[in-house]
């Protein structure tokens, strides 16, 4: 038996993004984002609350970078969705992570999580209520410790985070289920 929920956000699972820009005062400034995802073989569109400190300065810089939250820094990446940089301005200091400028655009690569996509800014407009920031990934930096053989990130190695807006909880990327484009083959033949 199926039961009617009403209109809710069910989508499962949604990435947990971590947003990174700088302020006007060169200070780093991250976010935690589940509301994003790819949107072209070159694109990542992100929903933005309108009054959010990283848009601010995404609007000023035009640059951004989008790591992976991983299970090594759910503590941290949690913090950078709880706490406001509009109201705490040691957000990033308080986390213990480190930051390099990424030499493709002028947003900071937060070291410790194992994949930056750099982005430039195609396209900000509203929507919904909300600020739909779409950027042009321009580069992907990942850590070797998630590399295959082959130089390819390797999503088991990821111990990429989920989130889960249903029960409010966190889960982690596992094992493969089964290769893509290939699991459903056999139904092309009847």
């Amino acid at each position: 038996m199926r039961k009617d929920l009403g209109s809710l956000p069910a989508v499962f699972p949604m990435p947990v993004l971590m947003v990174a820009t700088y302020g006007d005062d060169g200070k780093v400034d991250v976010m935690n984002v589940a509301w994003g995802g790819i949107c072209a073989m070159d694109k990542i569109a992100l929903n933005l609350a309108a009054d959010r400190k990283t848009l601010k300065n995404i609007r000023a810089k035009q640059a951004f970078t989008v790591s992976l939250a991983d299970e090594a820094h759910i503590k941290e990446a949690d913090f950078f969705g709880i706490a406001s940089g509009n109201k705490m301005d040691d957000k990033f200091e308080r986390s213990g992570l480190h930051a390099v400028k990424s030499d493709k655009v002028d947003a900071p690569i937060i070291q410790e999580f194992p994949i930056a996509l750099e982005c430039k800014v195609a396209e900000i407009r509203d929507s919904f209520g909300e600020v739909k920031v779409v950027g042009e990934i321009v580069n992907v930096n990942a850590d070797e410790s998630v590399l295959d053989a082959n130089g390819k990130i390797n999503a088991g190695k990821l111990n990429a985070l989920m989130f889960d807006q249903f029960q409010m909880n966190y889960y982690k990327v596992g094992e493969v289920a089964g290769k893509a484009w290939n699991a459903g083959k056999d139904l092309m033949k009847k």
